[in-house]
């Protein structure tokens, strides 16, 4: 019996539709922008509000701030691949499980060895006390920064030395890892950071460890969205955006019970139970998604919807994604922003007139939305160094 075939441009619609990325499939709520992708890139503080405001009916940057500061409905969390993501409430639980808690584990390891080398005596109870310190500074002060809680906790202003005797030995403060742990636990997250929307200089609040799930379910929870949002994928793209480990990949996997498709390519991939049908097409779109957008980054094979040619262009060393310009569900160019706030693009190849038409009333929207705010991708790409000098 053959497989179903679905061809690059029913993916394309996809992406449209499953992605928000069409007029008419946009989310009316921040979280459910996120979950459309599962979750959305924050290591640039920028990103997360970029790629919402893609994915949204309306709305300026207040709305995201909303969520991620008053509603909470929208959290980030050091998760897959080690990276720090922003997904929504509602999905945390299972992100937390799912990944977060082995990066945790990870993480309370890696700490206490580097004290242990230290040679001053700092152990597991010296950090349970410095960790239950800066709790209690928190509930004192209310949100505060990372050096705001050192100057209120004086076991974070202690110094340790990493490499004694060798020729990286350097001195470091203890301050940034001990908040990176008690916010890979869960016991502290982000709060509305110093200055603007695009600064990552974040003040932290006290709040409490996410609802226990079996790892087991949250994986298979996780693979279940993310196979409805990217499919149709392979297990490689699953492991690749993940990080887990191939057997339990496999093993969610299983748990979803996913079909198979054939795609044009002769390749076979996996899509979501039943999920095997024609995509209607969504009306044509654009869109100019910000760097580490997750529909740039959603698989470890991105060839559907990038020309190799272009990769060059608009990814950095790396592998991180710069700034690109959307035409139906392909990546046609990409984009910046000038010092004076003007947002400028160039397209690669020749996606018509339409799509430039498009896009150029795109970029003016954008221009609008980030006012003043002033937006410098973390990873700079070749094409946006260009566009900005």
């Amino acid at each position: 019996m053959s497989l179903p075939l679905v061809t690059t441009a029913e993916r394309r619609h996809r992406l449209g539709r499953r992605h928000r990325l069409a007029p008419s499939a946009r989310a009316a709520t921040v979280a459910e922008a996120a979950d459309s992708v599962v979750a959305l890139h924050a290591t640039d503080a920028a990103t997360v509000f970029l790629s919402a405001r893609a994915r949204l009916t309306g709305g300026g940057p207040d709305v995201i701030e909303r969520a991620l500061y008053e509603d909470v409905s929208l959290v980030r969390l050091l998760s897959m691949r080690n990276t720090l993501f922003a997904v929504s409430a509602e999905l945390a639980p299972h992100v937390d499980a799912s990944t977060a808690r082995a990066i945790a584990a990870k993480e309370r390891r890696t700490l206490l060895k580097r004290l242990d080398e230290d040679g001053q005596g700092l152990d597991a109870a010296w950090l349970a006390g410095a960790e239950a310190a800066a709790l209690d500074a928190l509930d004192a002060r209310g949100p505060s920064t990372g050096s705001q809680l050192s100057a209120a906790v004086p076991a974070l202003r202690q110094k340790i030395t990493i490499g004694r005797g060798k020729k990286y030995e350097t001195e470091q403060g203890v301050a940034t890892r001990v908040i990176r742990l008690l916010a890979a636990d869960g016991r502290i997250r982000r709060d509305r950071p110093r200055g603007s929307w695009t600064s990552s200089q974040y003040r932290w609040v006290h709040t409490e460890p996410w609802p226990s799930v079996p790892a087991a379910e949250a994986r298979t929870e996780i693979a279940r969205r993310w196979l409805r949002a990217y499919g149709p994928a392979t297990e490689a793209d699953l492991k690749w955006w993940t990080g887990w480990t191939l057997t339990d990949v496999r093993k969610a996997l299983a748990a979803v019970g996913p079909d198979q498709v054939r795609l044009e390519d002769g390749s076979t991939a996996l899509v979501s139970p039943g999920d095997t049908g024609p995509e209607p097409a969504p009306e044509p779109w654009a869109a100019l998604l910000p760097g580490l957008d997750p529909t740039g980054m959603g698989w470890a094979d991105r060839g559907f919807h990038l020309d190799p040619a272009h990769r060059s262009a608009l990814f950095d060393y790396a592998g991180n994604i710069g700034p690109t310009a959307w035409w139906n569900g392909e990546i046609v160019g990409g984009w910046a922003q000038r010092s004076d706030g003007e947002i400028v693009w160039r397209l690669l190849g020749s996606p018509g007139r339409a799509a430039e038409q498009v896009i150029t009333a795109e970029a003016a929207r954008l221009a609008a939305w980030v006012g003043e705010a002033r937006i410098t991708p973390r990873f700079r790409t070749p094409l946006e160094r260009e566009l900005v000098a």
